[in-house]
């Protein structure tokens, strides 16, 4: 898997700027392989063999097909979702008012009257309850994603919301990268990408939109220099955007 995560750097670094030659290239050496084969008769012997070169054609195509399409059709795919902002407040009580009352007890059947009396006042507490505080989510470090290179674009912002105390979430926003197999999101300790002990949060949810990664409890998230796109097969740096606090 290191090869073709080797041969994918390659292609990206060095092939990709120079996609315009490099293919008109190999559409010329297609048409002097089919001058050449005409030539030296490899149709006509393939005409001679049908049983022969069907089977080859088949294993080709069984073989090829499948890995072409899972290396290539992320670059057709796109996938997008959005999310709503991550809202965490507690609720709030109106203050209360305790009031209390007396009444003078029921008189007795055929007793006298007692004398008149002042009327009863009702004692009111004006003292409010106190209302509980209210967490309002904060915006901790944020950054812009960038490619790794020209082919694996990558845009949009990074941001570490904590939404309870104690309880953060990795949100992106205006977020757009290239597709590409087996995606990751991890959070980073080096600034510039995928390094040991970043921390991954999940697959990649889709290549645009703004969506956003719960850390595990616990998570501190000064620890982190970065989120990044991963390509977690071929071990391959898709985006990164370095975080700063303020």
């Amino acid at each position: 898997m290191n090869l073709i995560g080797d041969l994918e750097r390659l292609f990206a670094t060095s092939l990709y700027p120079l996609r315009v030659p490099i293919a008109i290239g190999l559409g010329l050496a297609l048409v002097a392989l089919a001058i050449v084969a005409r030539r030296r008769g490899w149709f006509a012997a393939a005409r001679r063999h049908p049983r022969r070169t069907g089977t080859l054609g088949i294993v080709a195509l069984a073989v090829g097909l499948p890995l072409a399409w899972y290396l290539a059709s992320p670059l057709v795919i796109r996938t997008e979702l959005i999310e709503p902002l991550p809202v965490a407040l507690a609720e709030s009580t109106a203050p209360e008012l305790a009031i209390s009352s007396s009444s003078p007890a029921p008189e007795a059947v055929g007793a006298p009257s007692p004398a008149p009396s002042a009327p009863a006042v009702a004692s009111v507490d004006l003292s409010p309850t106190p209302a509980p505080s209210v967490f309002a989510p904060t915006v901790g470090a944020t950054g812009a994603f960038r490619g790794a290179d020209d082919f694996h674009f990558g845009e949009g912002m990074a941001s570490i919301i904590e939404t309870e105390p104690g309880s953060f979430v990795l949100r992106f926003d205006d977020f757009s990268v290239r597709n590409g197999p087996d995606l990751y999101v991890y959070l980073s300790p080096d600034a510039d990408g995928y390094a040991d002990g970043a921390l991954e949060l999940g697959t990649l949810k889709a290549t645009d939109g703004a969506f956003g990664y719960e850390l595990p409890a616990g998570t501190d998230p000064s620890a982190f220099a970065s989120a990044v796109i991963w390509c977690k097969q071929f071990a391959v740096l898709f985006a990164v955007a370095p975080l700063s606090v303020g």
